[in-house]
């Protein structure tokens, strides 16, 4: 019977991402700590944290696992027109905590966050650190949509989108995945929990231990944010192919 392991406070040891639990469905550990080396440790073997406020640190490795290889993201004609109508530009970590900022804010049909305060700094401090990165759009001088993630070699561990325009967070998506394709033939968004949202986009779910062994082969191949163009790299996307 596999059990949930509860980890060291200071020296937290993460077990194999496969003695998750089925029920919760992915749920590894409890405990540990948020530092950059905890969550660096974390990433490179698959496992996230998720919890609520009020709640220990949870630890998940879920299967199947929700994955978007970016040459199969769907960029649908209403897209397409969403961002010529939009008059909208894309950036790059220019203002990460705010994007984390506003994908923490409430939502219609949501009751909380698990983006809680003690999250952003995590991410923050994660981003400083040159490991977690965000993309913005913006329509003028407002930002309306993002996302944020953490980059593992050519893995980008997708954490939240926000939109405050129609389409603004799939326009990031598709940044984000120009980006990739343009450093990379081999990359892959992880979009941890299947939803149809993220089936809508043409992301797919893959058995665990495939997502392991791609993210095996993956995680030190070299990413070259200071090289990214997302303007470039969101046009020829954008473009009807």
């Amino acid at each position: 019977m596999r059990e949930l392991t509860l980890l060291d406070s200071q020296h937290p040891v993460f077990p194999h991402p496969e003695n998750a639990l089925r029920d919760p469905d992915g749920l590894l550990a409890v405990g540990g700590n948020l530092s950059v080396n905890t969550l660096l440790s974390a990433y490179h073997q698959g496992i996230f944290p998720w919890y609520e406020e009020g709640q220990p640190v949870l630890w998940w490795s879920p299967a199947p696992r929700a994955v978007l290889f970016p040459e199969h993201l769907h960029v649908s004609r209403t897209l397409r027109r969403s961002w010529r109508r939009g008059d909208w530009r894309v950036t790059v970590d220019t203002c990460f905590l705010q994007v984390v900022e506003s994908c923490a804010a409430p939502r219609a049909r949501a009751s909380g966050t698990w983006i809680t305060p003690e999250m952003k700094a995590a991410y923050l401090a994660l981003h400083r650190s040159g490991h977690a990165h965000s993309v913005e759009i913006w329509s003028r001088d407002c930002l309306v949509g993002g996302l944020y993630g953490v980059m593992v070699g050519s893995v980008f561990c997708g954490e939240s989108m926000f939109s405050l325009e129609p389409d603004a967070s799939k326009v990031a998506l598709t940044a984000l995945a120009g980006m990739l394709l343009d450093q990379t033939s081999d990359s892959l968004i992880d979009c941890q929990i299947i939803n149809d949202h993220l089936l809508s986009l043409g992301a797919v779910a893959i058995p665990r231990r495939e997502f392991l062994a791609r993210l095996m082969l993956l995680r030190d191949r070299k990413f070259d944010w200071s090289a990214v163009n997302p303007a470039k790299a969101l046009s020829k996307l954008m473009s009807d192919r």
